[in-house]
């Protein structure tokens, strides 16, 4: 019926134990209190000097409650072995579907939910937790899979830069000067920044993202993340310009938004930019953030792929040594979502310059 040692095996057995206790007790106080009982309601009848009629009654009530205990025991020992039977069966099965869903997520199969549809509330609160897992390492393991294939793609420059600049200088085809060191240098620490963009996105996209969030004005966040682009864009000669901000508070990780309003800065630079203008307001218990640009604008087909990891669509994107990896909107949308709140992008066509939203509720 059930292998030695499992589970449906002990509840089996402690079942029957427990019923056979259960049965032995009745039995023996049954033959211990009864006689007694009825003798005494004997003797109340009357019957206490006759001897001979207490004892053919005694006799008769032991043999009764005998044979009815005996079938009472029996039928209750059937029913419990017929239900015990019957109970072991479904645990068993239900074990089995359980352990048969463990074994296809450890073999990496994660689409094939367990349904327990009928069974106990404990039971399927395991299997949806089992699906919930399976879901869970099924999309870390998609995430891991597309980050190999889109790092190795994304490697396949710099790397190609730096093997082909080193073979030349080893070859004698050109000197080690400063300038080509200068591009060593600019193709390395491209690969670093894509190392550690590749490590953020993950933790974003898998939930990982550490935040910290504090009570801080907004005004303060625009003036710092402007403050840090300011330099940047003069070297550019692109206007950048801080509208009036309204007195608002929002409870966020002061960096990580910091690092969302460097990455939608850094964008519009790399776009072509003449102006850039950083305008905010609240409404409806959200703190709006628009950076303004007037570049190259984004087409329809593109609009609903910025966010994506490595979009590029546009061609001619400045690439100077600053230049984003192609992760930058993309752990910025992830950042916004983990404050509960945006980031958005819009724009009327090329040529006609675009507008990124940032929505943070705001912290009464």
């Amino acid at each position: 019926m059930t292998e030695p040692g499992s589970l449906a095996r002990q509840q089996f057995v402690a079942q029957l134990v427990v019923v056979s206790a259960m049965a032995l007790t009745v039995a023996a106080v049954a033959g211990v209190v009864g006689p007694p009982a009825a003798e005494r309601h004997m003797r109340l009848a009357g019957h206490g000097g006759q001897p001979d009629v207490l004892e053919h009654a005694e006799q008769a009530f032991r043999s009764g409650l005998l044979t009815a205990l005996g079938a009472g025991i029996a039928i209750a020992l059937v029913g419990a072995v017929l239900a015990n039977v019957w109970l072991i069966r479904r645990l068993g099965a239900t074990v089995v579907l359980l352990r048969r869903g463990a074994e296809r997520v450890a073999a990496g199969d994660y689409s094939s939910p367990i349904t327990l549809a009928d069974d106990a509330h404990e039971l399927r609160t395991v299997a949806n937790s089992l699906n919930l897992l399976a879901a869970q390492v099924g999309a870390t393991e998609a995430t891991r899979r597309r980050m190999l294939t889109d790092l190795s793609h994304e490697m396949r420059t710099p790397i190609a830069t730096l093997s082909a600049t080193l073979e030349a200088v080893e070859d004698g085809v050109v000197e080690p000067t400063p300038e080509i060191l200068d591009a060593l240098r600019q193709q390395c620490n491209r690969l670093h920044r894509l190392a550690d963009d590749m490590r953020a996105v993950s933790a974003f996209e898998e939930g990982r993202l550490p935040i910290t969030p504090t009570r801080v004005g907004i005004d303060n966040v625009l003036r710092a993340a402007v403050d840090a682009a300011k330099a940047r864009y003069e070297a550019s000669g692109v206007a950048l310009e801080l509208a009036a901000v309204p007195d608002a508070w929002v409870k966020v990780d002061g960096e990580r938004i910091g690092q969302v309003l460097d990455n939608v800065l850094r964008n519009a630079l790399q776009h072509g930019a003449s102006a850039v203008r950083v305008a905010a307001g609240v409404a409806d218990g959200w703190v709006r953030v628009d950076v303004i640009d007037d570049g190259r604008g984004i087409s329809d087909e593109q609009l609903p792929h910025i966010f994506e990891r490595f979009y590029c669509g546009d061609a001619h994107r400045r690439r100077d040594e600053g230049a984003s990896t192609g992760v930058g909107l993309t752990i910025s949308r992830a950042i916004a979502e983990a404050h509960g709140g945006r980031l958005d992008a819009a724009s009327e066509g090329v040529g006609r310059g675009a507008t990124v939203t940032l929505r943070l509720p705001e912290a009464s």
